[in-house]
């Protein structure tokens, strides 16, 4: 997937530090859309595109921080980055532990650029995936988080609602292996880990 079938979302409520953003990933030839809240952002957001946010930690009304709470609730693929003040770097810190990819401080635009292509590359690593995902049957992602837990056939068998045979269960787990271009159950594990928005 390229760059270009990604969004890239600046949300910042000091308008112009986000208009001086905008400009800038403009000129990289980036599709950028800027939002002045966290409310206004949730409110267009397509929960199922993926893309990157650049959004600040501390702003008036919603915090960046809520707004990633919200963007977990809702299993969103987006990659956020925050953007830090010096005074919210433990905030920041913070935000990466619950899931953020990473963080800038503010108004560091070269730190910025250095570090948004990696967050681009992990947008299109979470789109792949995404189209991957979607073209698993729901039984099969029933089975898929099963088995990434390290349940066996017949575990997983007795758990599935309704209940199927492990039979039935070892033919699920050969087709989302096969869909999500998996080896075993080990990579399975991991490939969720790595993508738990997704569950």
């Amino acid at each position: 997937m390229t760059d270009a079938a990604l969004t890239l979302y600046v949300v910042d409520d000091d308008e112009a530090l986000r208009r001086s953003l905008l400009l800038l990933l403009f000129s990289q030839g980036l599709a950028v859309q800027g939002f002045d809240s966290g409310e206004s952002f949730l409110q267009v957001l397509d929960p199922q595109r993926p893309g990157c946010v650049i959004l600040d930690l501390r702003m008036g009304g919603m915090s960046g921080l809520a707004v990633l709470e919200q963007l977990r609730m809702r299993h969103s693929p987006l990659v956020v980055v925050f953007l830090s003040g010096h005074g919210t770097i433990p905030m920041a810190l913070e935000a990466v532990r619950l899931g953020a990819f990473d963080w800038v401080v503010k108004p560091d635009t070269q730190q910025l650029l250095d570090k948004l292509p990696l967050a681009m590359a992990e947008a299109r690593a979470r789109a792949n995936a995404l189209v991957r995902w979607l073209e698993l049957t729901p039984r099969e992602r029933e089975v898929a988080r099963q088995v990434g837990l390290g349940h066996s056939n017949k575990e997983v068998a007795r758990q599935l609602v309704p209940a199927c045979s492990p039979r039935s269960v070892e033919t699920h787990r050969a087709n989302l292996f096969m869909k999500l271009e998996l080896a075993n159950d080990n990579e399975l594990g991991r490939w969720l880990s790595r993508h738990a928005w997704l569950q």
